[in-house]
């Protein structure tokens, strides 16, 4: 049973990953526009949220085993920053990324409740997150040096350097254009009227 539960805790860590990395590549493609006119906003949003509702499921089924498969961790370790004496850096890092994936997650749905800046700045922490479960998983997992994982790194690095390019220079593109229209313009030149005058002044 012990044997089980330590293959789920690896495997199901190794999912939740790609989850969470997926989940932040769809929110930049959808925040950005970038989804093309084949599939609907709507579809990349249920997507997103799908991703990261699985991912926090995920989550949850790895630390639950975690603490059941006689690791040796102990609910302080998994609820506490830096409760951990050893790999008390990784311990952390997993930690912030469990709440700071909770609170993207269950501040998607009540959107309308929130601000948009405040909403916008919880959501923002599912990038940090994201880079706090791969470090977590590197250093704290078993097969961490293996060729598949570091292949699979890579790949999920790949996957979400794209859109956040695409949004970092949507970014970009849009205030360059907010500043132009900015700009203040010339008023349109006036005809002169002093020939007309002139003539007018000459009649009988």
């Amino acid at each position: 049973m012990t044997e089980i539960l330590w293959f789920l805790t690896r495997s199901s860590g190794v999912v939740a990953l790609v989850l969470i990395v997926a989940a932040v590549a769809d929110g930049l493609i959808f925040s950005g526009r970038e989804g093309g006119r084949r599939l609907r906003p709507a579809w990349w949003m249920d997507l997103h949220r799908g991703l990261g509702g699985y991912a926090l499921i995920f989550t949850g089924i790895h630390l639950v085993t975690a603490y059941g498969a006689d690791l040796g961790v102990t609910l302080s370790e998994i609820f506490l920053p830096n409760a951990s004496d050893q790999f008390t850096f990784a311990f952390t890092l997993g930690v912030l990324a469990l709440y700071a994936m909770v609170l993207t997650v269950f501040t998607s749905w009540p959107k309308r409740l929130l601000r948009r800046r405040v909403w916008h700045a919880l959501h923002l922490l599912s990038i940090p997150a994201a880079i706090a479960v791969g470090v977590h998983g590197y250093q704290l997992g078993t097969d961490a040096t293996s060729p598949w994982y570091l292949a699979l790194m890579v790949a999920l690095t790949a996957l979400v350097t794209y859109p956040l390019g695409l949004r970092l220079s949507g970014i970009v593109n849009r205030r360059r254009d907010r500043g132009d229209q900015a700009l203040p313009t010339a008023p349109p030149a006036r005809p002169s009227t002093e020939g007309r005058v002139l003539v007018d002044a000459g009649r009988p």
